[in-house]
């Protein structure tokens, strides 16, 4: 392996760079509840699609806005990254929690210059990734689904589902209380 012939296209390069010096200082400066409505007409300044009423910290580390979309009454988290070098979307009434890591990134192990590979990460309507937990690449994580905390998922999940552990397996059905109530 040879690794000094590795070569990775900079699409958008400026247009990072300049992201990521207002998401580690200005972003970062715009704590509270309050000033999400600030907060996310920034990152729509970056091309990110998210509503007004969605919740995004001002700790999160988010790689590219522009592969960005977030529903409705929707919260990311203190301290979370969206490495997003494919699409991350996150559906309506969804938890992302303190210090999870959602990567669309990684190499191919099988080629000699460990070539970038990307694939999408969709979270449905009404799915909580709990505390800490790592999402893949290409993962769908279905409607209602909880990802339990420190959980590394690297395939599917079901909608209404519990996983946890590393690697991240069905640990039980969920079943809401009050369903009239969503």
């Amino acid at each position: 392996m040879n690794l000094n012939e590795y070569r990775e296209e900079k699409p958008r390069h400026l247009k990072r760079i300049c992201w990521h010096v207002v998401n580690i200082t200005f972003f970062r400066l715009l704590i509270g509840r309050k000033l999400r409505f600030v907060r996310n007409l920034l990152l729509r300044c970056f091309g990110a699609s998210i509503p007004l009423e969605s919740l995004i910290y001002s700790s999160c580390k988010i790689w590219a806005p522009w592969n960005l979309t977030v529903g409705k009454y929707s919260c990311v988290g203190p301290n979370t990254k969206l490495y997003n070098k494919d699409p991350i979307v996150i559906g309506d009434n969804t938890v992302v929690s303190q210090g999870a890591f959602l990567c669309t990134a990684s190499h191919d192990i099988s080629d000699p210059c460990h070539v970038l590979i990307t694939a999408p990460i969709i979270l449905k309507d009404r799915v909580w990734v709990a505390a800490d937990a790592f999402i893949s690449m290409g993962v769908t994580i279905g409607e209602g689904a909880v990802v339990g905390a420190r959980a590394c998922v690297f395939k599917d999940v079901e909608p209404w589902t519990v996983v946890g552990g590393n690697p991240a397996k069905v640990l039980k059905r969920r079943v809401l209380k009050n369903i009239e109530r969503i």
